[in-house]
C-alpha cells in the first residue's frame, strides 16, 4: 500500500514508520506544523510539535530512507483545536484537545489530504489495534500493552476513517521494547522523553494561559444549597473536582474540605460541596460517533452493557448505555445516556466518555451533563 506516516518527532511514530517500511509498503513521512511560532526547543517532555520535533522526524526519515515533508496545518489547528479549547472553557466546559486534534487534524484534515494524494492509509505511532470482523468490517480495540493503550483518544475515529488507519505498534508488549527497537535501527529518538501536557501550553499553566484569552470577572462561590461561601476571580479558571485554590471565607459545617461540583459561566458562579457529591452516576452525551459499525442495540435505542472511560488514563467502569434517538437522525443523531454502576469522581461537561465492550471501542460522546443521584439538580 501507499502509506503516509505521520511523524511527530517521537520514538513511537519513528518505529511505526520503520515497521511499515519493513512490511513492504511504499511509505512517505510527513510532519505536521501546527504552530506558526513554535518554540525552538521543548522543555524536557513538556509540549510537542516544536522545531526540535520536526528535525527529529526528518532524521528518522533519513535513516529509514523515505521521503520527508512538512505540512502546514497551523491555521486549521488554531481554529479546530486551540479556539475550540478556549470556547469550551468560556462556556464552562472542560475540553480534551488531544481528542479534537485526533478527530479534526490527524484523522480528518490529514487523512483527507492523504487520500486526495492517492495514499491508501495513514500510519501513526498510537498504541491501539484495528481488527476486522468476519464480514471484513474494521473495529478499534485496545493495544496489547494496556498501560500504554491510547484507544481512548482514538475513540473519535469513524467507520470510514478506520478503513484507512494503520497502527503498527498495536501488538507491542511494552514501550521499553519500542525504545530498544529504535536503538537497534539507529534512530536517534530512541531515548527521547515522551511528550505530555497540552502541546500549545508547554509550561502546563492552563489557568494562566486562559486568563489572557477569556474575560475573567469576580463572582460568587456557593455551596450545594446555594449559600455564598466565598468569591472567585473568574469561574473559567476552575475545574470540576478541584480542591486547592478555592480560598473560601466560610468553612464547611463538618470542617472537611470542599470541592468544585459545577461551574455556571452564565451566572458566573462556582458551586462547591463535599467530596461525596463528586460521585457521578449518570452521564448524558452529545456529538456521538461510533468507532466502526455501531452495535445493533444502538440502532434501536435498546440498553446495552458496556464499560465507560472518561479520561485517557482513567479506569473503565461497568455501565449500561442507550441512545435516545432523534427522528430520522440515525445512530449518531441522538443523545447517549450512560448509567454507571460505580460512581466516577470529577466528571465534567466537555470531557469525553468512551464506551468499550471487552477490548473493543464502541464509540464516544462529548459529555453534556453529568449527574449525581445524591443531588436533585446540578
Amino acid at each position: 500500500m501507499r502509506v503516509l506516516a505521520a511523524m511527530s518527532g517521537g520514538v513511537d511514530s519513528a518505529v511505526a514508520a520503520a515497521r511499515a517500511v519493513e512490511a513492504g509498503h511504499d511509505v512517505v513521512g510527513v510532519h505536521l506544523a501546527l504552530s506558526r511560532m513554535p518554540g525552538t526547543l521543548r522543555t524536557g517532555s513538556r509540549g510537542c510539535c516544536t522545531i526540535e520535533d520536526s528535525r527529529d522526524a526528518w532524521r528518522a526519515c533519513d535513516v529509514l530512507g523515505i521521503p520527508y515533508y512538512v505540512w502546514d496545518f497551523s491555521e486549521r489547528f488554531k481554529e479546530d483545536v486551540v479556539q475550540d479549547f478556549i470556547d469550551e472553557y468560556a462556556a464552562g466546559r472542560t475540553p480534551n484537545p488531544c481528542m479534537r486534534c485526533n478527530e479534526r487534524i490527524k484523522f480528518a484534515a490529514l487523512l483527507e489530504k492523504a487520500i486526495a494524494l492517492g495514499f491508501d492509509a495513514v500510519c501513526t505511532g498510537h498504541y491501539a489495534k484495528v481488527i476486522e470482523d468476519a464480514d471484513g468490517n474494521r473495529e478499534l480495540h485496545r493495544a496489547a500493552d494496556w498501560a500504554k493503550d491510547q484507544s481512548y483518544v482514538l475513540g473519535v475515529l469513524t467507520h470510514e476513517q478506520l478503513k484507512h488507519s494503520m497502527f503498527p505498534l498495536a501488538d507491542t508488549p511494552s514501550k521499553a521494547e519500542v525504545r530498544a527497537e529504535a536503538e537497534r535501527r539507529g534512530l536517534s529518538v530512541a531515548n527521547k522523553p515522551d511528550s505530555h501536557d497540552i502541546c500549545f501550553i508547554p509550561d502546563g499553566d492552563t489557568a494562566g494561559w486562559l486568563a489572557e484569552k477569556i474575560d475573567m470577572s469576580t463572582g460568587d462561590i456557593v455551596d450545594e444549597t446555594g449559600t455564598k461561601v466565598g468569591e472567585h476571580p473568574g469561574a473559567n479558571a476552575f475545574t470540576v473536582g478541584q480542591r486547592r485554590g478555592l480560598k473560601l471565607g466560610t468553612p464547611a459545617a463538618d470542617g472537611k474540605p470542599r470541592f468544585v461540583l459545577e461551574i455556571r459561566p452564565k451566572e458566573n458562579k462556582v458551586v462547591v460541596g463535599p467530596e461525596a457529591l463528586l460521585g457521578i452516576d449518570e452521564i448524558r452525551g452529545i456529538k456521538v460517533s461510533w468507532a466502526g459499525l455501531p452495535i445493533a442495540e444502538v440502532e434501536t435505542g435498546v440498553e446495552f452493557d458496556c464499560y465507560a472511560q472518561v479520561r485517557a488514563h482513567g479506569d473503565p467502569v461497568p455501565a449500561t448505555a442507550h441512545m435516545k434517538l432523534s427522528d430520522g437522525a440515525g445512530a449518531s443523531g441522538g443523545q447517549l445516556v450512560v448509567r454507571l454502576t460505580t460512581p466516577l469522581r470529577g466528571v465534567a461537561p466537555g470531557q469525553t466518555v468512551v464506551l468499550y465492550q471487552g477490548s473493543r471501542v464502541l464509540g464516544q460522546a462529548t459529555i453534556d451533563a453529568a449527574r449525581s443521584l445524591q443531588r436533585a439538580e446540578l
